[in-house]
């Protein structure tokens, strides 16, 4: 036999071979995705572990930021608005519009279907986001915000300065914010886990999105923007082809899928163009590339501009002021869009926009470089949607007639904008936290701590309610919550109110049974039913431990709330609504990604990692957890009780594996071919994905039954206060 041979890096180098494997570290061609291109990609279950983070595991961000000198902060980033830098001109001496779009458009890619996107993790920072061409020249913001980045360090997040920046330069225009709350803590790399379109190319047509242009409803799900590459809707309107009528209709999906209605759309709309200008005065074809493709020495910056000096900047292509008045507070906005008369025309840049048709000089406003110069002010196509669409035209016209009415409805559309990540009120922090509940907040009242945990439990445990149906409640109230928006959970016992009570996924009529016990129980103590709810969880996964030889006690957090359903906006909940459950092995025949696929996603929002999706799914199928009984993936003589059979059955080469239908497999004895069980993909992928089959064999040890009973029980325990802040 030939012995391989192989040449050590020196001898390499003598024969002129160089010995590094080129772009093996950057190109994507190298990851196995491309080769085997079906394979379940778990990525998403491992961002941001602690390796990328360069803080020590101690520190809490979340606490430091109480320590902050937030008086000094403010008055810092207050002075920055009007101090112009040589490096990057300010329109008018004063970057208020330009960190006002910053934090637009670091909060505005939220988005309600899966809770991500936001600004909640200064995710701006890094691509896609930073190298967008709707967020041209941003990278200019952020940089000068370094300054007090610098001097205020771990005290102050990058995610916090965006939003801080945006609140700061409304109030040193003259406007009053609503409020705002410190606590978002950075990331160190992109967030792989937000998917952004279906699209290969930045700002491809929207046809890619939609299943029918003229229906916005048919956009893809989750996404909420027009385009990939774009925040909300193309300002020279559907597909650039001017139309208000028809971007109107864009722009009332785009917003609703951000959480917003008509009247906190057409206020976000004009509360956002009141102040600031767009910039397209030149020729956009001279400008260097986005910062992720620019040149080592441009230094993270982008969109260099040759022409800067002498033509200002270029961004959307647009070019004026929507104002007469672009660095005040003022009801600018909509005198001039219903006192006058608009027509098309293209700007420097080649880009529509409307200009009024006639307009008085004193009413224009002043160049934003050239104070002895007065410009047309414009509109985009978005901005005439306000006019011509009736339901918009009606809410400006409402807000032209009454200034103070439109300013407070701008500040509370703002600040939803701007926390709608953040989670309940009890995360925020800072001397300006609004004290009003908002019921986009999911409000919870405190719930009563005074009680014997204990006795609940035996009351409970004698109710003749089985281990299935307990763990089954406990489950369907936890696995709402999203780690992406911290929305959801067992806190609230909002399964027991509409919309969550008439889910399919939560069998409505096993569920109204369950409740009904409950219920009764929960009245009986003067305790709260989310409570309840979730020690009906832990007494049954205790009781099914103690069958398997394992005597555990989960811990348990007492002091739930239940909310009421004036408390509950019903809209809103319902985007929570699972189309598949795989930990309770059931999924939607409707659903378009493969059931593994939804698994992974579902399993990301929770927060878990593959090891912990992987114990969590083998413990729910030998506890009979499975929607409507359904015997798929119980790998177990022992239904109900806490054992590791799901991965030794699994595992076992007695076995054989066959297709018999849609996402329907058998397994049978090798020999005899008796049929032993039935399975999804869900459940066969954890032996069939080498990455999930490491966990699965490592459950199915005959020394790792206990480690399975603990794991299970800690993931567990970690679902079930997920939502207790």
């Amino acid at each position: 036999m030939k012995e391989f041979q192989t040449k050590n890096n020196s001898e390499l180098s003598k024969n002129g071979e160089c010995p590094f494997m080129h772009g093996s570290s950057t190109k994507p061609e190298t990851s196995p995705v491309k080769w085997w291109p079906k394979r379940l990609n778990l990525d998403i279950l491992h961002q941001h572990d602690q390796k990328s983070n360069p803080y020590s595991n101690d520190f809490d961000y979340r606490e430091v930021v109480k320590t902050l000198d937030f008086k000094g902060l403010e008055n810092d980033m207050l002075e920055l608005m009007t101090t112009p830098q040589d490096w990057w001109p300010a329109d008018w001496g004063h970057y208020g519009g330009l960190m006002i779009r910053m934090a637009w458009h670091a909060a505005g890619t939220y988005r309600v279907a899966d809770g991500r996107g936001g600004a909640g993790t200064g995710n701006l920072r890094f691509a896609p986001l930073n190298s967008w061409p709707d967020n041209g020249n941003l990278d200019k913001a952020r940089r000068l915000l370094w300054p007090v980045k610098k001097k205020y360090g771990n005290k102050i997040s990058w995610a916090d300065l965006f939003i801080l920046a945006g609140n700061i330069a409304y109030e040193s225009m003259g406007f009053q914010t609503y409020g705002f709350s410190y606590g978002r803590a950075d990331i160190w790399q992109p967030e792989i886990d937000i998917y952004w379109g279906p699209e290969e190319e930045i700002m491809a047509p929207s046809e890619n999105r939609y299943s029918n242009l003229d229906d916005p409803s048919t956009l893809e799900t989750p996404l909420g923007a027009t385009h990939m590459g774009l925040i909300y809707v193309n300002p020279e309107g559907v597909n650039g082809k001017p139309d208000p009528l028809k971007t109107a209709l864009q722009v009332r999906e785009t917003f609703k899928r951000m959480a917003m209605n008509d009247e906190e759309t057409a206020a976000l709309t004009a509360g956002g163009h009141t102040v600031g200008k767009a910039h397209g005065n030149g020729d956009a074809s001279k400008l260097g590339a986005e910062p992720e493709a620019a040149e080592i020495k441009d230094q993270g910056f982008g969109w260099i501009n040759p022409t800067l000096k002498s033509k200002g900047t270029i961004t959307s292509g647009l070019e004026g002021a929507w104002t007469t008045n672009p660095t005040k507070w003022d009801n600018g906005y909509f005198e001039m869009l219903f006192n006058h008369e608009w027509e098309l025309k293209k700007s420097p840049a080649g880009a529509w926009q409307w200009e009024p048709i006639n307009i008085k000089e004193e009413d224009k406003p002043v160049d934003a470089m050239n104070p002895n110069k007065r410009k047309n002010p414009i509109m985009t196509d978005a901005d005439m949607a306000m006019k011509m669409d009736p339901i918009y035209k009606e809410i400006c016209l409402k807000f032209k007639s009454d200034p103070d009415y439109f300013s407070k409805t701008f500040a509370k559309a703002w600040f939803k904008l701007t926390h709608r990540d953040m989670g309940p009120k009890v995360r925020y922090i800072g001397p300006d936290v609004p004290s009003e509940d908002l019921i986009w907040q999911d409000p919870i009242p405190s719930g009563s701590k005074n009680y014997n945990e204990d006795d609940v439990k035996d009351k409970i445990s004698k109710s003749g309610l089985s281990i299935s149906d307990r763990v089954v409640i406990a489950w369907d109230s936890a696995k709402t919550f999203r780690n992406s928006d911290l929305r959801g959970g067992a806190n609230g016992a909002r399964l027991s109110l509409s919309p969550q009570k008439e889910w399919k996924a939560n069998e409505p009529g096993r569920l109204s049974n369950t409740l009904s016990v409950l219920k009764t129980i929960s009245s009986e103590f003067d305790i709260s039913l989310s409570d309840t709810i979730v020690l009906a969880g832990n007494t049954a996964i205790e009781e099914a431990s103690k069958s398997s030889g394992y005597e555990i006690k989960i811990p348990f957090n007492k002091g739930r709330g239940d909310a009421t359903q004036e408390m509950t906006d019903v809209a809103s909940f319902s985007n929570l609504e699972p189309k598949a459950d795989a930990f309770r092995n059931w999924s939607d025949d409707n659903i378009s990604s493969s059931p593994e696929e939804v698994m992974v996603d579902q399993a990301q929002l929770l927060g878990l990692s593959a090891p912990e999706m992987t114990v969590l799914i083998g413990g729910m199928r030998v506890l009979g957890t499975n929607h409507e009984n359904n015997k798929d993936g119980v790998f177990t003589e022992n239904e109900g009780v806490l054992t590791n059979d799901f991965f030794v059955n699994l595992t076992d080469m007695n076995n054989s594996w066959d297709i018999v239908g849609k996402n329907k497999y058998e397994i049978k004895d090798r020999n005899s071919q008796k049929l032993k069980w039935t399975a999804s993909s869900v459940d066969l992928v954890f032996g069939s994905n080498s990455i999930l089959r490491s966990y699965a064999e490592l459950y199915a040890q005959d020394d790792n039954k206990e480690k399975f009973v603990n794991d299970f029980v800690k993931v567990w325990n970690k679902l079930m206060n997920a939502d207790l802040f």
